[in-house]
């Protein structure tokens, strides 16, 4: 399968590391439309792949098209691209915030897929949900799947609400769980430890706790309770934390990111 990517970015290159590394396509077939030379010098000597600065030559290269910008560049890119795609080519999007209708419309090609994917999958331990347009071939929808599973785990979902969530839940929750890290770290520094120990405790408790999770099926209640003793310190913890809101900071805090995720998608 030849992959056309419109943008270099971060996001695009863990893409393309994946699909090099899983063998589902040749550097050969791997071309990127990326402005910047400085950038485009670097892929193409780290990944082996061919580089423009030339959108139009870059989708005309590819089965499956890629629109990895970001989205103020959005209007430029769908207008330059309009009219140039064939029928056996279809686009996915990792465009924050963009829906299917928008590229649909704006490049007047039917065939799209939506991906919402997070920043780990930089690393291999993304999250990313994903919606395919009804004229997407079941070739096309199982090279997504095979694509993102690259990055880490995926879910296809059949309503677009459902990426609004996702956007306010799995892409943005990194930044609730860097913050919450953080403030962990600081709170280690307050108490007169290293930062460099406060940084190794918080990581590791984190990780730990986040496997443990994962590994045991248990529900995150349960195992806070295993954790906390009758008037313990863990205890006068928690107890800090629902008097100072934390449990309904995070619901307004995602239920704010969800409506702003909606406002800007019926604003296009």
């Amino acid at each position: 399968m030849k992959i056309s990517f419109i943008g270099g970015g971060l996001m695009a290159e863990a893409l393309i590391r994946g699909i090099l590394r899983n063998g589902i396509a040749l550097p050969t077939d791997v071309c990127v439309g990326e402005p910047l030379e400085e950038r485009r010098d670097y892929l193409a000597q780290q990944h082996s792949i061919q580089v423009t600065d030339n959108n139009t030559k870059a989708a005309s290269d590819g089965t499956l098209l890629v629109l990895a910008i970001k989205p103020q560049n959005l209007p430029q890119v769908l207008l330059e691209l309009r009219g140039t795609l064939t029928q056996g080519q279809v686009v996915l999007s990792i465009v924050a915030g963009a829906r299917i209708a928008t590229i649909i419309n704006g490049l007047n090609h039917n065939a799209v897929i939506r991906v919402m994917p997070n920043t780990p999958a930089q690393i291999g331990h993304g999250m990313s949900l994903w919606l395919p347009s009804s004229h997407v071939e079941p070739t096309f929808r199982e090279a997504t799947r095979s694509i993102l599973q690259t990055l880490g785990k995926e879910i296809e979902v059949h309503d677009e609400k459902q990426l609004d969530m996702a956007t306010a839940l799995s892409a943005s929750g990194p930044a609730y769980v860097f913050l919450f890290i953080e403030s962990l770290i600081d709170a280690g520094v307050y108490m007169g430890m290293s930062r460099e120990m406060a940084r190794t405790l918080v990581l590791q408790t984190v990780l730990g706790s986040t496997k443990l999770t994962e590994e045991t099926g248990k529900h995150p209640a349960e195992l806070r309770d295993m954790v906390t003793s009758p008037g313990g310190t863990t205890a006068e913890a928690l107890r800090q934390l629902e008097e100072q809101g934390f449990r309904a900071a995070v619901l307004s805090a995602v239920a704010a990111a969800y409506e702003k995720s909606v406002r800007l998608g019926s604003e296009q």
